[in-house]
């Protein structure tokens, strides 16, 4: 069916980890410790006003760089030096004495990381034909949740915040090198006067993604704390680790396999709903089952569900963007559909953690949020 071979997909696929352990070490393990430690009074809301000012550079940020990687011949640079400016605001974070430090170095860490991100999205549609997108859309999924799990893992090298950041670093610098050496740049040509606007199944796949995020976000945010102070499990920074762990593994059941399934039956938003309903099923265990054995099974349910949005989510992202030539600014810009959730998740829990009812609640608006994304996908008219 035409398209990249395995090396490239290896080396894509290791770039695309060392993204998500500089972003998610922190956001599973350190910046909580850091809050926790800088104020254990209000770490809930020095943790909230961290990830909400970095979600929000992120948000400008993707865009802006994948708008820009497609005005150059060349994505692979994006890749490799965004890595480097990441692994630098890592080291500074690794540094933070103060929130106001801590919002710096995180804020760093997401616009830096963002470059890398826009062109490993871009180069999907770039090389990869509609056909096989799914498969590699799987790949590209396996990659972001092995990434989540050695970020974890690292954050906790050491037993420091300070280690585990640097260890995070050293990943981030060293995972994109392989994709450098065995990628092919090609950049489709810009016509001139092209110019993409949005079509109708466009923003509607951005809804669609918007919204399963916005569930995700609102339910991960707090599982750090949530272990700690509703489950009252004995070390919840293991916790969270484990529970990473559990969820990689069911991941892998679902992320290649949907994926791959999708492609063959030519078929799309019935794998976006079904996986988008598993995912609200998890949310809603949180909140009814507060234990260790219900967060486990939790853990299961998100990874079996989110396996196969991931995959089939993207290849039908790939195959509504308007133009060819703005692909890697209008994946930019689905992309706020990724960090836009992790801006008013802060905003939205930390009053119904502190007020509203506390955790059960914010599992239950988790769970009703991330359902309506999953019926929304039909909305969507040109692809099936």
């Amino acid at each position: 069916m035409g398209g990249p071979g395995g090396r490239w997909v290896a080396g894509f696929s290791l770039a695309t980890a060392a993204v998500f352990v500089g972003w998610y070490g922190p956001l599973q393990i350190l910046l909580a410790r850091q809050a926790d430690a800088l104020s254990p009074a209000s770490k809930e809301s020095v943790l909230a006003v961290v990830a909400a000012v970095g979600a929000a550079c992120s948000m400008v940020a993707n865009p802006v760089w994948g708008a820009l990687s497609d005005r150059s011949r060349r994505r692979t640079p994006w890749v490799l030096w965004g890595a480097v400016a990441g692994a630098g605001g890592l080291v500074l974070l690794a540094t933070a004495t103060s929130t106001a430090m801590m919002v710096v170095g995180w804020s760093v860490t997401q616009v830096a990381l963002n470059a890398p991100f826009a062109a490993l999205s871009a180069v999907i549609p770039d090389q990869v034909p509609p056909e096989r997108r799914g498969t590699v859309g799987g790949w590209f999924g396996l990659a972001q949740t092995v990434g989540i799990m050695a970020g974890t893992g690292l954050a906790l090298v050491g037993g420091t915040v300070l280690s585990g950041y640097l260890a995070c670093a050293v990943f981030v610098v060293l995972g994109p090198i392989p994709f450098f050496l065995v990628n092919r740049d090609d950049v489709p040509a810009r016509g001139t006067g092209t110019r993409s606007r949005p079509t109708p199944d466009f923003l509607w796949a951005w809804a669609t993604r918007f919204l399963m995020n916005l569930g995700n976000a609102l339910a991960l945010l707090y599982l750090l704390y949530y272990l700690k102070d509703r489950v009252r499990v004995a070390d919840p920074a293991g916790g969270v680790f484990v529970l990473t762990a559990v969820y990689a593994v069911a991941l892998l059941a679902t992320v290649l396999v949907g994926g791959v399934w999708s492609d063959r039956v030519g078929r799309r938003r019935v794998f976006v709903c079904g996986s988008g309903v598993v995912m609200s099923v998890a949310a809603a265990l949180l909140a009814g089952w507060p234990t260790w054995t219900g967060a486990v099974c939790a853990a299961v349910v998100l990874g079996i569900g989110f396996g196969a949005y991931t995959s089939v989510d993207f290849a039908l992202v790939t195959q509504v963007l308007p133009t060819a030539a703005d692909r890697g600014k209008d994946l930019g810009v689905i992309n706020v559909a990724n960090a836009l959730p992790q801006v008013l998740a802060p905003v939205l829990a930390a009053p119904v953690v502190a007020h509203l009812g506390g955790y059960p609640v914010l599992y239950a608006l988790a769970a009703a949020v991330g359902l309506a994304g999953a019926v929304l996908v039909f909305r969507i008219r040109s692809v099936r």
